[in-house]
This record gives structure tokens, sequence and C-alpha cells, in this order.
């Protein structure tokens, strides 16, 4: 999971984590400022220091540290549920490569969405169909489990710039690898900032899209 001046919700949202759904769990922080750093260890959870700054710099520190087969990605802001890690995991049992979170799938709902992030992940969504033949309804949320494995086999690498976790999906897509879903709530996140930048990370998920389709295998 990945932190950055997230106390208020780390307090609430990691008891709630059984540790019989891990075999491993990885705190990645950015920089935390408010007590989180301090929260982490003091609560005994493995932390890791960033060393550069960004999600793709996050991702890629992170899989020199994980030691199993199958990687959920989690943000213990309160926009992640805890109680979909089990059904998270059965799903990717059932043979799947990746699976996501969806907010939009079978009645889910976000309540922390904007009409811009609404607005934006529907048209992202429709535009990887397209290019891409993958069904996915939930194509910007974090919530995801993926195996390790894919990170070598797609040779993702932390780009300069744009999204890693979309990167790993379209690779995967262009590969056929099966990619799945689940519903899954999004509730409004606790204390703390939000650091996604619609405008920005728009940006760049448009960049990641276009140079999947035109570039990679």
């Amino acid at each position: 999971m990945f932190t950055l001046n997230e106390l208020d919700g780390m307090k609430i949202i990691m008891p709630q984590i059984k540790k019989e759904w891990y075999d491993q769990l990885i705190v990645v922080d950015g920089g935390s400022t408010d007590g989180t750093i301090e929260y982490v260890r003091e609560n005994g959870y493995c932390l890791l220091l960033q060393k550069k700054s960004g999600m793709a710099a996050a991702f890629d520190e992170l899989m020199e540290k994980v030691t199993g087969d199958i990687i959920i990605t989690f943000s213990p802001d309160g926009n992640s549920m805890p109680e979909n890690i089990p059904p998270l995991i059965e799903k990717m049992k059932e043979g799947y490569d990746i699976v996501v979170v969806s907010r939009y799938l079978d009645g889910a709902k976000s309540y922390d969405d904007t009409v811009v992030t609404a607005f934006g992940n529907w048209m992202f969504a429709k535009v990887v169909k397209l290019l891409f033949r993958v069904n996915i309804t939930d194509l910007l949320v974090m919530f995801r489990a993926f195996k390790k494995s894919l990170v070598n086999d797609l040779e993702i690498l932390p780009p300069r710039s744009g999204s890693w976790s979309t990167q790993l999906l379209l690779r995967a897509s262009k590969r056929k690898l099966k990619i799945g879903e689940i519903p899954g709530d999004e509730p409004p996140r606790i204390g703390g900032i939000s650091k996604l930048s619609p405008v920005k990370h728009g940006l760049l998920e448009l960049e990641t899209i276009v140079r999947e389709f035109l570039v990679w295998r």
C-alpha cells in the first residue's frame, strides 16, 4: 500500500486488515510528515521509504521487496474497503492474471468521485476497450491484484511519465492474459488531502494509452 500523509485513514483502516489475509504487508511511504511513518513503525508494519518521488518510482522500488506471487495494491485512505480483499484473492485463484476492484461494476459506486473523475474514467475505459479489446469498467482505481511475474514477463519499467498500473494492464491485454473485475464500493477518503490532480493524471493516462498502443508489441 502507498501512503503520503494518511495518518487519519491508517488509524481506522489498518486494524480492519486481518493478518490471515496476507503473507507480507508493505507500506510504501512517499515522505509523510503527519505521523504516518511513526504509526507504521509503532505498529510493526514493514515500511519502505521511497528514494524517488512519484507512483512509478513507488511501484519500482516496491517490486524489489515483494516475496509473494500475488500483489494487491491498496489505499489506506478509506477509499479501499478491506472486506473486499478476500473476494479479490478468491477471484485471482480462478486463474486470473489481473483482477480490478471496480467502482462501476454490478451496482458498485464511488462516493468519492467528482464529475470530472467519473467522466475521465468512463472515457478512458471506452478508449481502452476500443483500442485494446479489453472490457474493463474501472481503469483508474488503485485497488487491484496482479501476478508479480507479470512485471518481468511484460517488461514493466518505471516510465518517466504515465501510469504504471495502466501500462501493466494494457500490456497484459495485448498478450491476451486473463483480466477480470469484482464490484467494490469506494467510500469517501478519511482525512488527509487527495494527491490526485485530475488534469495531470488524465494526461498521464492518455500518454500511457497512446504509447502502449503505438509502441509496445
